[in-house]
């Protein structure tokens, strides 16, 4: 395990700067919506002299409405909405995150996956649509069979885990990370949306499948790590500066990682088990190659994203 961990937690060498965030400003007198998208814009047009943002006023109602949980033109509709000294604090604190340079999600403390909205923070990757295709595909491919257990490896935020256990009908959902600081965002994220979850969810640590020694999975979903640390420098800056490298890198040219839980899987799925994997559309030939070579696998598919992307390979245990 400290082999592993030397190899997803290395950072890749080089400075990091990042711009120090001017602190918010003391509560104040409520005031209206339109009055503090202006002040956010002002304190993000810091940001636009150094190209980040095109246009601030936008930037802030994106911004505001997301700590809302609200749609992105909804602070263009409601202008003259009244907000509060506490709201207004709150709002002015993650302007002055995103002013640093922060990612939208991290800046507000949330994101959106499917139908859930989790808490996240710069412990866990911010999940993304192509993520939520994976869980779209795992479903398909598990179809109406009704209990077992899945499991999410590398489950950061509890994305995946969550949407599983909110949306299918196994009987148990395992999620494990390498990353204890993961695993407590997923762990709150899971005691907050408890009333939305119809199966279990058990939060493990280890490495892949390490902590899970079951031999009668039927689902394994995961979007592990496929970054070479090479690639590191043409990343964007959101991500490279911001996301946590143990969820980003993987040794072997972005492939070790995943190679490794595709022999893991193997020796957990029943047979007809479903393995769901997100991988670097660069490299699913290769990943579909490594899977279909392994006769305990069986139904190798390639699936595309919304982009028209090889962003995901399926297969199912031999039966």
């Amino acid at each position: 395990m400290a082999e592993r961990e030397r190899q997803r937690g290395a950072r890749p060498s080089g400075p990091v700067e990042r711009v120090s965030a001017p602190q918010p400003p003391a509560a104040g007198p409520s005031t209206t919506l339109a009055a503090l998208v202006a002040e956010m814009a002002g304190v993000l047009a810091s940001g636009r002299a150094r190209g980040e943002y095109a246009d601030p006023a936008r930037e802030a109602r994106e911004l505001v409405a997301a700590l809302h949980d609200q749609p992105r033109f909804w602070a263009s509709l409601y202008p003259d909405l009244a907000v509060s000294a506490d709201e207004r604090r709150t709002a002015m604190a993650a302007t002055a995150r995103r002013a640093s340079g922060a990612p939208l999600a991290y800046a507000v403390g949330r994101a959106s996956f499917r139908h859930l909205v989790l808490r996240v923070d710069e412990r866990v990757l911010i999940p993304r649509p192509e993520t939520e295709q994976l869980v779209e595909l795992a479903l398909a491919l598990v179809g109406d069979a009704a209990g077992g257990t899945a499991v999410d490896v590398g489950t950061g935020s509890g994305a995946i885990a969550l949407a599983l256990a909110s949306e299918g009908t196994f009987d148990r959902v395992i999620a494990t990370d390498l990353s204890s600081d993961a695993l407590e965002i997923a762990a709150t994220n899971r005691d907050r949306l408890q009333s939305l979850l119809r199966a279990a969810v058990e939060l493990r640590r280890g490495s892949l499948l390490d902590p899970v020694p079951e031999r009668s999975i039927g689902c394994v979903v995961s979007n592990p790590p496929y970054i070479a640390f090479e690639e590191a420098p043409a990343l964007p800056a959101a991500v490279r500066d911001w996301e946590p490298a143990v969820a980003l890198y993987s040794p072997g040219e972005g492939l070790a990682l995943t190679a490794r839980l595709v022999r893991q899987a193997a020796s957990r799925l029943v047979p007809g088990g479903v393995l769901a994997l997100e991988v670097d559309a660069r490299r699913a030939g290769l990943v579909a190659e490594a899977v279909s070579s392994d006769r305990r696998y069986e139904d190798v598919t390639v699936t595309l994203d919304l982009f028209g992307r090889e962003r995901f390979v399926a297969a199912r245990r031999a039966r």
